[in-house]
């Protein structure tokens, strides 16, 4: 059997890939899914894009998940008639809805005197200005405190660390966008800026209510979302948890981030759950063909640590190097799983909590036992596929499902390989032995299968059995 890539690969999708000859390029390179970032993609595009993103995976064989990642509460300043330098000590105003004045008043895309205190820090231009908030003299006006020189561009970002949004994530565009996307085929909505749980609920509330079945990744990227107790009900109110290393950075401190990364992954193979590293991973091949050595070495480690997918971000969104970059992000993961395993839960978060948990972990256990090819799911939902997956096995888990859409979701999760198959009693059993025809386990004789399913197919929630079969 040819070896496979078990952590998955996350694209951005953006002018440099924005063709469907591209497109096809990027998932037969590895590509495993497409990320639509709405801070800036437009309808008119993403109408083709999608259609795209579908016929490649028809043309190479394999489901590729599409992801919608929300703006969220993205706050930016207006347009200045000129770059700014502040100095310490300097008093600026933010104000929304009004013109730059070609000094210290400045527009701002969001009413920042709606939610901010005094005291609060402010953050502009990722965190390379720094200020405190000193007044709130009307209500579309913050005055803040400089605390350190710079320079301030038109619509660069502001961070608000300590500012509690109190549940009110989603902005009008957002609700748009939402509703755009549930007309589209979206395998997940990314929800940005998530303070706690009740966001994820809320969100899920509308895709409900508008009639999708997209699953909901979590962006991990405030002070608010870390604190102990928050980040273990976000990661289970979830479907899965992108760690938006970015922002996370600017809100809470760079040097806090490998620790919430790690303990993000862990909390998502407890329970089953996606997890996705994201954030300049390879940005220098944004504009060189070769990654650098500590980028290499952290695509590595988010593959020792086991998250399921990594993911581009300008390096195929806005790089000279798209193609490269997949390629080399496909180098480092094959050559760090078959050279080193998958660290082991901490002991904290180990232990199985439902009968399809141990299931999940008895069929691993046995698989490895036995020195299965593969580890064959039926699923309908995708769900005992992601237990599987949670529990890091070292070889595939093929799984067959009747539900398109959970074979598109399933692309991202650890390990898969999912197939589009009518439910039956033998549907797992039938797949391998067509895989084994078409030579997917290779030549060894007899190939041995761990095959997981229930007594009552396409049953949600059914799965009871494992079966160990011989392929001759």
């Amino acid at each position: 059997m040819s070896i496979f890539k078990r952590t998955k690969i996350l694209a951005s999708v953006g002018p440099p890939i924005d063709s469907y000859e591209m497109i096809e390029k990027m998932a037969k390179a590895g590509v495993n899914g497409f990320r639509l970032n709405f801070s800036h993609a437009r309808y008119e595009d993403v109408d083709h894009q999608i259609p795209w993103i579908r016929q490649a995976g028809e043309a190479i064989g394999k489901p590729v998940a599409i992801l919608q990642d929300l703006q969220g509460p993205k706050i930016r300043l207006g347009n200045l008639q000129h770059n700014i330098d502040v100095k310490k000590g300097d008093v600026l105003t933010l104000e929304y809805g009004v013109d730059h004045d070609g000094a210290y008043l400045l527009p701002t895309q969001y009413n920042l005197a709606e939610k901010v205190k005094v005291g609060e820090p402010i953050y502009i231009f990722d965190g390379k200005v720094r200020t405190t908030v000193t007044e709130i003299p009307r209500d579309t006006a913050v005055v803040v405190r400089v605390e350190n020189d710079g320079v301030l561009m038109s619509r660069k970002g502001i961070n608000l660390p300590d500012t509690d949004f109190g549940g009110d994530i989603l902005t009008p565009k957002d609700l748009k966008d939402i509703e755009y996307g549930a007309t589209k085929d979206i395998d997940y909505v990314a929800l940005s800026f998530v303070q706690s749980a009740e966001d994820i609920h809320n969100l899920r509330q509308i895709l409900v209510g508008l009639g999708s079945d997209a699953q909901i990744v979590a962006k991990i990227e405030t002070k608010a979302a870390i604190k102990d107790g928050v980040l273990e009900a976000i990661v289970k109110a979830s479907d899965g948890v992108m760690v938006a290393r970015g922002d996370l950075a600017v809100e809470a401190g760079a040097e806090i981030v490998p620790i919430v990364q790690r303990k993000i992954i862990a909390l998502c193979r407890k329970h089953g759950k996606l997890s996705i590293v994201a954030t300049q991973m390879m940005a220098s091949m944004v504009s060189m063909p070769e990654p650098t050595r500590a980028e290499v070495s952290d695509v590595a480690t988010a593959v020792i640590l086991g998250a399921d997918a990594v993911m581009l971000s300008d390096e195929t969104a806005n790089g000279e190097y798209p193609l490269e970059s997949v390629s080399a992000m496909k180098r480092v993961i094959l050559y760090t799983q078959e050279h080193i395993a998958v660290a082991p839960l901490m002991d904290i978060i180990k232990g199985t909590k439902s009968a399809r948990d141990a299931i999940s972990a008895a069929a691993v256990s046995l698989a490895e036992q036995v020195g299965a090819s593969a580890i064959i799911a039926e699923t309908r939902s995708g769900a005992t596929a992601a237990n599987i997956a949670a529990h890091r096995p070292n070889l595939p888990i093929i799984s067959v499902t009747s539900e398109q859409r959970s074979a598109q979701q399933l692309a991202l999760s650890y390990a898969n390989k999912s197939f589009v198959r009518p439910d039956g009693e033998v549907a797992g059993f039938e797949l391998a032995i067509h895989l084994k025809k078409e030579g997917f386990f290779g030549s060894e004789s007899p190939t041995i299968v761990v095959i997981v399913s229930g007594r009552q197919p396409g049953l949600i929630g059914g799965t009871d059995t494992i079966r160990v079969r011989v392929l001759e």
